[in-house]
């Protein structure tokens, strides 16, 4: 089947192989059908060739049937079989049959229609045979005067091609013949194209990448006029069209990296970003700029502003590509430049609203804040910018905003008095929770001056509104008149029935309306003040958020204690103290009562109380002092210099791949053999990846662990499959072996799909001998992760035409390991995924291993998943274990888990669970259905 496969040119998709007629079948609609149903037959007949069955039976119906027909529509498919049908005999000879075939064949290339030449002269450049050939050249060489160019651009004999595009005008023709005379004779191209060089960037676009692409050949093999070819390609930068543009400046950069030419072409190439329309053009030619800023460190740098200019699109994507390449080029020279445009984008999200808007303000954000980490000049000027939108931007932004300023607050102390102004200013403007923790914080931990606590306080406190809460909650609850709450009550759709009417209770008594509209009235009244306008500290305590309650306490107790140090005023810190006691037990008081949306947490009470009683206590006990003011901040130094480690090993990543070692030898032109090539086709390379020329070879046990049985041995065909996954491919290369005597007929393997699998080609029908073997492959499309399921039996005839057999054959499953990989994100991208994905896995754990660590590496070597948890947050020994794992698949499918786990003494079992989510259901049942996963939770 191999070896016929090789003559064929097209492939076409068998779908039911159940309905195939027989060849008695197809000669007999060969013989008696009209031309329409001839068609049908003939689709019929290519198509099973195509898989797998070369037919030569009907070869000579096809000669007397189909042939002599004037049908255009029979004729095209007439050489898509003359294509792929067997020409050769057993021998190696032509076949007899072939003479008659030639002789069609000479009668179509002097057909009067042209449509018909040239359709037979597009078959004869796919012949192999040079006894079929040579008796037509006379008859293809005369198309090469024919008047139509759709004739003269089929015809390429190479003797001929020189003269013939001497004197052809039209653009096509011209390519075509070009492209035929430079795979056949090189020499004879380049004389051709040294006599019209210098017209080269005024020819048509279709010749121009045709020469575009010899020239770069040649350029290899004639390293002499490598500089001729280079001024010429730098002159193409400039045409017209964006195809010529693009392969010009490839051409270029893969012939020399000179930094004026590399500059050249990354210029052309940006410019080609931002004019298309097209993003998937937009990205393939940012993508090819980035490997030049990779290969050329330092050369683009001039350009980062360029790039910049692709922040038009309105894409994502596009935005974060773009982004992506301009943060690896900033430089001290050109920083204070990004940053302003930057700005200026992120003003435009703030009064612009459009598709995907918050999620290109965060990235803005992002890279704003890499810009000032980088480079500390700009970290005050851009620290104020962000500041200044903190009020306006969405949740996601403003956290992101917060944790900057986190970051730039300790590793900048000349900018902590500004900053700490600044966040206290926008206190009575923030209204997210998590921003108001990140502000809190920060204002706790670095109001270091006396009278920066006092104006801290003071802002806290309008924020906060009158206290106690509960008593001034109770106060205006009692201040409410009835007519609001009835007006109230009625907005809500409330009815108040009449007084007088009676209701029977549980009890059997009579019981008056009056007293359930007194009910509905107090519950109005209650609704009226909670709906009333609070301050925005209050309002988010009293909607239930105690975690900012306890971030409150934590507040005020630092800046009590640090008070205390810098002030002589016993007094006022004494105040301060009783204040903020105050404040944090009316927190838990307004908790337990019906104001609010739902009743504090043990655990937020319990950080309350430690607060309180830390301020009661702190002046006889210092340790609690230096708890609070000293060993927060170095916990949170300690956190920034792990980030700082990240950052520095994932720059030393990067460079150390296009590092070169000091005892690798340099390839010096001169010396190098007249035959090796210099430098691999980057086309070639591309090639050779995408037909899995790189894949790295198994080893012996790898492949057996790929073999599954799908039969057993005591079945009439024993069956084992080998599983050969690509990137998107499964192949199934099935044996097959006849465990009986009797020759088994029409024996054919079908297979079916569940999930998101498709089966593209199936094995076709075979005649298998007694005790006899036979290799077939199926291939399945693979489109996401989603559980998938591969089954199907085999079905032949027994020595009676009516007795046909099954034999069902066991199912495979699609390894999701083989799609997934490991990867990384921010926290704040997990916590954002983790709200937003809706499908969740939650997996029980009872292990035996023996530490908890040694679980979490089981787990992510059987899930392939990437720990997030920063490996400080890991230390230590502890009974219990908390983690965030990511992983990616190659659709783009984002998998999230978290594991939490606990070890009941040193000889207990490891017990917990871990919690799956994804956007799709069958990812996340998927990773929780893995028998790695299973193993480790055993």
């Amino acid at each position: 089947m191999a070896s016929f496969l090789e003559n064929s040119y097209s492939l076409v998709h068998l779908d039911n192989t159940a309905d195939q007629p027989t060849v008695q079948e197809l000669k007999l609609q060969l013989e008696k059908g009209t031309d329409e149903s001839k068609l049908d037959t003939m689709r019929t007949i290519i198509t099973i060739m195509l898989n797998g069955d070369p037919m030569p039976q009907i070869l000579m119906h096809i000669i007397r049937f189909v042939m002599p027909s004037k049908s255009k529509a029979l004729k095209k498919l007439l050489y898509f079989y003359y294509e792929i049908c067997p020409k050769l005999d057993s021998n190696g000879k032509l076949k007899q049959e072939m003479i008659l075939v030639c002789n069609g064949i000479r009668n179509d290339l002097q057909h009067p229609n042209e449509y018909v030449r040239g359709n037979t002269l597009r078959f004869l450049c796919k012949l192999r045979e040079p006894e079929l050939i040579e008796p037509l050249l006379s008859s293809a060489r005369l198309c090469l005067e024919h008047r139509h160019a759709y004739v003269r651009k089929n015809s390429t004999p190479p003797e001929l091609l020189q003269a013939f595009l001497e004197t052809e005008t039209d653009g096509t023709c011209k390519r075509n013949a070009f492209a035929a005379l430079m795979s056949i004779s090189h020499q004879k191209a380049l004389e051709y194209l040294r006599t019209t060089f210098d017209t080269i960037p005024n020819t048509d676009e279709l010749l121009q990448l045709a020469e575009l692409e010899f020239l770069r050949k040649d350029a290899v093999q004639n390293p002499q006029n490598k500089s001729r070819y280079l001024k010429l390609m730098l002159e193409l930068l400039d045409a017209s069209t964006s195809t010529v543009v693009y392969e010009a400046a490839t051409s270029l950069t893969a012939l020399t990296s000179n930094p004026v030419a590399v500059k050249a072409s990354a210029g052309k190439l940006i410019e080609l970003a931002i004019r298309e329309a097209d993003n998937n053009v937009k990205l393939i030619v940012l993508d090819r700029v980035d490997q030049l800023r990779i290969r050329n460190e330092g050369v683009l740098d001039d350009l980062t502003m360029e790039i910049l200019r692709v922040l038009s699109s309105p894409d994502i994507d596009v935005r974060r590509k773009a982004l992506g390449i301009a943060l690896e080029m900033v430089s001290s020279k050109n920083v204070e430049e990004i940053v302003m445009l930057l700005k200026k984008e992120l003003a435009k999200t703030v009064d612009e609203q459009y598709e995907q808007n918050s999620e290109y303000r965060q990235l803005l954000v992002q890279s704003i804040h890499t810009c000032a980490i980088k480079f500390s000049e700009i970290a005050a000027s851009v620290v104020d910018l962000l500041m200044d939108f903190i009020a306006d931007f969405n949740n996601n932004s403003a956290v992101d905003v917060i944790s900057f300023v986190k970051e730039v607050v300790e590793k900048f102390p000349d900018l902590r008095g500004s900053i700490v102004d600044r966040l206290v200013s926008t206190l009575s403007e923030v209204r997210a929770g998590k921003v108001y923790r990140g502000v809190l914080w920060v204002v706790g931990e670095y109001s270091l001056e006396e009278k920066d606590i006092r104006e801290a306080w003071k802002k806290i406190r309008a924020s906060l509104g009158e206290i106690p809460i509960l008593a001034s909650e109770q106060r205006l609850l009692e201040e409410v008149p009835e007519e609001n709450a009835l007006l109230l009550e009625q907005a809500n759709g409330a009815k108040t029935a009449p007084t007088g009417s009676r209701k029977v209770l549980a009890d059997g008594t009579y019981a008056t309306e009056s007293a359930l509209t007194s009910q509905s009235a107090a519950a109005a009244r209650l609704e009226a003040v909670k709906a009333a306008q609070k301050p925005p500290l209050r309002q988010l305590i009293l909607d239930g958020d105690y975690y900012l309650a306890t971030v409150l306490s934590s507040t005020l107790t630092k800046l009590v204690m640090r008070h205390s140090e810098v002030s002589q005023d016993a007094a006022r810190t004494n105040a301060l103290r009783a204040e903020a006691m105050l404040i944090m037990i009316s927190i838990m008081r307004v908790g337990q009562s019906h104001f609010v949306k739902a009743p504090i947490d043990e655990d937020s009470v319990d950080r309350v109380m430690t607060c309180v009683r830390s301020l009661a206590e702190f002046s006889e006990k210092k340790d609690l002092e230096a708890t609070f003011l000293e060993d927060t901040r170095k916990a949170f130094r300690a956190m920034v210099q792990v980030e700082d480690k990240k950052r520095a090993a994932q720059e030393a990543s990067e460079k150390a791949k296009t590092a070169v070692q000091i005892d690798d030898a340099i390839p010096i032109r001169q010396f190098t053999k007249k035959n090796t090539v210099e430098g691999a086709e980057e086309i070639d390379l591309d090639l050779a990846k995408a037909t899995g020329g790189d894949t790295t070879v198994e080893n012996a046990a790898s492949k057996l662990s790929r073999v599954v049985q799908l039969t057993g041995f005591s079945d009439p065909v024993y069956a084992e499959a080998y599983v050969t996954v690509h990137q998107f491919d499964i192949v199934l290369d099935v044996l097959l072996v006849n465990q009986t005597t009797e020759t088994l007929q029409n024996l054919s393997v079908e297979f079916a799909t569940l999930g998101d699998l498709k089966v593209v080609e199936r094995p076709s029908t075979h005649n298998l001998g007694p005790r006899d073997f036979l290799n077939v492959q199926a291939t399945v499309k693979v489109s996401s992760t989603d559980t998938g399921v591969i089954f199907g039996n085999i079905v032949y005839d027994g020595p009676s035409s009516t007795e046909t057999h099954v034999v069902i054959l066991n199912d495979i499953h699609a390894d999701i390991m083989d799609y997934i990989q490991p990867a990384h994100c921010t926290e704040t991208q997990f916590r954002s995924m983790w709200t937003e994905f809706e499908w969740e896995n939650k997996v029980n754990i009872n292990s035996k291993a023996k530490t908890l660590r040694e679980f979490l590496k089981q787990l992510m070597e059987s899930t392939n998943m990437a720990c997030l948890t920063p490996e400080a947050s890991l230390k230590g020994d502890c009974r219990f274990l908390s983690a965030n794992l990511y992983a990616r698949s190659v659709f783009g499918e984002d998998a999230l888990a978290n594991l939490s786990i606990e070890k009941e003494g040193d000889d207990g079992p490891v017990t917990g669970f871990v919690r799956i989510r994804s956007r799709s259901q069958g990812l996340a049942l998927s990773l929780g259905s893995l028998k790695g996963l299973k193993a480790a939770a055993a």
